[in-house]
């Protein structure tokens, strides 16, 4: 069965009934939350699922669509990712990737070609419903902290995985995480067979995009990629692959605020910082099993890019990523570089963390990611400022 019926029931159980002393606990702000969750998100699902099924009869031919030498985007959380991903999500001459509109409200052709028509309609009224979309759009997806969102902007297509229900995205609605089959090292400890088939799956979504859209070359970056690295590969034999990598300093405290954030966005958390171990060890096995897949594989498939090295020149970067893998160069790109260039320059954030304030130590972190800071030569050594801003273009 293509939809994990038996995790979506067990983590309903878990809300309604066996919460109490987990990161969800069912206080009045969870209730009230899936409350409004179920019935949005079945409606959602139901849709898309509808659209799925008539993709199969009015437009087969999908099935047969090439994805020709598609890009992922992989790295830890934190790591740049976003940045590089939007940056040459610009190029539509060259890429295509999926919007957050894309992935929930038209991830079917069919849905595409019935919203098409409703947006050509649209256009007859002065786009009227778009302009109250974006307004929409920015009070409340706009409002985000850590990460920008938006309907309009390219966003991780794991999110796809959420109509089978087989997807670690679902620990941040759902935060019991005992719960989870281990998505965080899906190449090595999710069967062979549910491996497959959740493959599958995505690969349909992306050549129902291309058909759709009629794009070149897919974009898509997801942290959760480094653990699927080897999927991808096999699912994708054309796949070409950019690693990100960030010192761990501060990678791993950047990625524990962003835990923190989202699961207190759907619930109330015990702790001011859960899982904390748990997160050591997921971000180490998405820096050691991607370049383990990486060094084994031809230069000509995979890429490391140093996070320094991307926000220090972006522009010398996204060129490289162009020349290594022989992706076209668009008349747009000098203006597209300059534009990603001043972006990179000119950001600031408000959001700050200490990797103290999370029970870990700078020795500890040089510790337990030694021959990440050999391999790279980060620098281990402590820094000014013991709260560090972080940049939300990653």
């Amino acid at each position: 069965m293509i939809y994990d019926f038996r995790l979506f029931w067990r983590l309903t159980v878990r809300s309604f009934y066996r919460s109490a002393g987990t990161n969800g606990p069912l206080n009045r702000n969870r209730f009230i939350f899936l409350v409004f969750f179920y019935p949005i998100w079945g409606c959602i699902a139901l849709l898309a699922w509808i659209g799925f099924l008539l993709d199969e009869i009015f437009f087969p031919a999908y099935r047969d669509h090439p994805v020709e030498k598609p890009l992922f985007i992989v790295s830890n959380f934190r790591s740049g990712s976003t940045f590089v991903q939007r940056t040459l999500a610009r190029d539509n001459a060259t890429f295509t990737g999926l919007r957050t509109a894309d992935i929930y409200l038209m991830p079917s052709i069919t849905q595409r070609r019935i919203v098409s028509l409703l947006a050509r309609v649209d256009a007859l009224f002065g786009y009227i419903g778009e302009r109250a979309l974006r307004r929409l759009d920015a009070i409340s997806l706009g409002k985000l902290k850590i990460h920008p969102f938006s309907l309009f902007d390219p966003e991780e297509d794991e999110h796809l995985l959420f109509y089978i229900w087989s997807t670690f995205l679902a620990g941040f609605v759902f935060p019991y995480l005992d719960e989870l089959p281990p998505y965080q090292y899906f190449d090595t400890e999710i069967p062979r067979a549910q491996r497959r088939r959740i493959m599958a799956f995505y690969q349909r979504c992306i050549k129902r995009h291309l058909f759709a859209t009629g794009g070149r070359h897919y974009i898509a970056k997801n942290p959760l990629f480094s653990a699927k690295i080897e999927s991808l590969l096999e699912t994708f034999p054309d796949a070409r692959i950019v690693y990100l990598v960030r010192s761990p300093l501060e990678m791993l405290p950047s990625t524990v605020s962003l835990f923190k954030y989202m699961w207190r966005l759907f619930s109330l958390p015990p702790r001011k910082y859960p899982n904390c171990n748990e997160i050591l060890a997921w971000t180490k096995y998405w820096y050691d099993h991607p370049l383990e897949v990486i060094d084994r594989e031809p230069p000509d498939r995979c890429m490391i890019v140093k996070y320094d090295d991307l926000m220090q020149s972006s522009d010398s970067v996204i060129r490289s990523i162009y020349a290594r893998f022989g992706y076209p160069e668009s008349e747009a790109l000098e203006s597209l570089l300059s534009e990603a260039a001043a972006d990179a320059r000119a950001h600031s954030s408000s959001h700050r963390y200490s990797y103290e304030a999370m029970g870990f130590t700078r020795e500890q972190i040089v510790q337990e990611f030694a021959h990440i800071f050999a391999r790279f030569g980060f620098d281990a050594h402590e820094r000014a400022e013991k709260q560090m801003v972080e940049s939300s273009l990653v």
